[in-house]
């Protein structure tokens, strides 16, 4: 049987990371891509097949696929498109610099990495192009709402490549977890701290006490967080199910979140969302 190949970005920890080693461990060979070659080199001393991916940069997306082509022979059966990031602040306090570099990574660099893949699998008869979002995918809260706004975006464009591509043998899928412990969080702060001007907003108490509490909270987890294994879990169905799923949740609160934007009134949905 012969060996199935995935690409995969974000490797350097979490998600990607814990994806990467165990589809290897499960006989698929795995390109595991990460935004700095530093960490593609660590990843290589690790045994994996890793070179760099920036979906900020176009060239490297360019490479990256290259890259992957001419050690398949030209065939990938599948992509996960996992690295994405996360800028908290209210919406007032973000520039239109800070959102175009959300939306360039989130969205604009996953869709154009696919859509250079797609032909490859059309070619070949198959694969499985999948991407990980986010129960914020399809509830929105406060002082997250770029990273809403980019998961959004994400999930109306596969829905609707979902349903173009719906007589061919590709499948686009969705996996939206909820808090998985990773270094998510600690980024999202490097961000807040690049992007927002705490001198000049008028919510510098609540960017305090949203500090703070991100501070108080290292070492300890959510009452429904998973470890990345649980994202993995689902991207295996995703990948080897004869009929995977249009979408996977992932975690409790995916599954809550999902009941109530379905069943409850906008403003009392609104209500329990903003409850810091």
């Amino acid at each position: 049987m012969t060996q199935k190949s995935i690409l995969i970005t974000g490797c350097s920890s979490g998600i990607g990371y814990d994806a990467a080693h165990t589809l290897q461990k499960r006989g698929w060979r795995v390109f595991a891509t990460c935004r700095a070659e530093a960490d593609c080199e660590r990843l290589r001393g690790e045994g994996l097949e890793s070179f760099r991916l920036d979906y900020q940069d176009e060239s490297s997306i360019d490479s990256a696929i290259a890259e992957t082509l001419e050690r398949t022979g030209g065939t990938l059966d599948a992509l996960f498109n996992n690295g994405a990031y996360a800028i908290p602040g209210a919406i007032e306090d973000l520039s239109r610099d800070a959102l175009r570099d959300i939306f360039e990574t989130n969205v604009f660099g996953q869709i154009d990495l696919s859509n250079r893949l797609i032909p490859v699998m059309r070619e070949q008869g198959h694969g499985r192009v999948i991407f990980n979002s986010s129960v914020l995918g399809f509830v929105s809260t406060p002082y997250r709402g770029s990273y809403c706004a980019t998961k959004f975006a994400l999930e109306a464009l596969v829905d609707a490549q979902r349903m173009e591509h719906k007589d061919s043998p590709l499948e686009f899928i969705l996996i939206e977890p909820g808090p998985i412990t990773t270094d998510f969080g600690s980024n999202a702060t490097k961000q807040f701290e690049k992007w927002v001007d705490r001198e000049t907003t008028n919510r510098k108490d609540i960017y305090s006490a949203m500090l703070e509490k991100r501070k108080s909270s290292v070492g300890k987890k959510d009452f429904s967080e998973l470890p990345p294994s649980g994202v993995t879990i689902k991207l295996i169905h995703a990948l080897e199910s004869p009929r995977p799923k249009p979408r996977y949740y992932v975690t409790l609160v995916t599954h809550i979140s999902g009941a109530l934007r379905r069943f409850l009134p906008t403003r009392l949905l609104d209500s329990i969302l903003s409850r810091q």
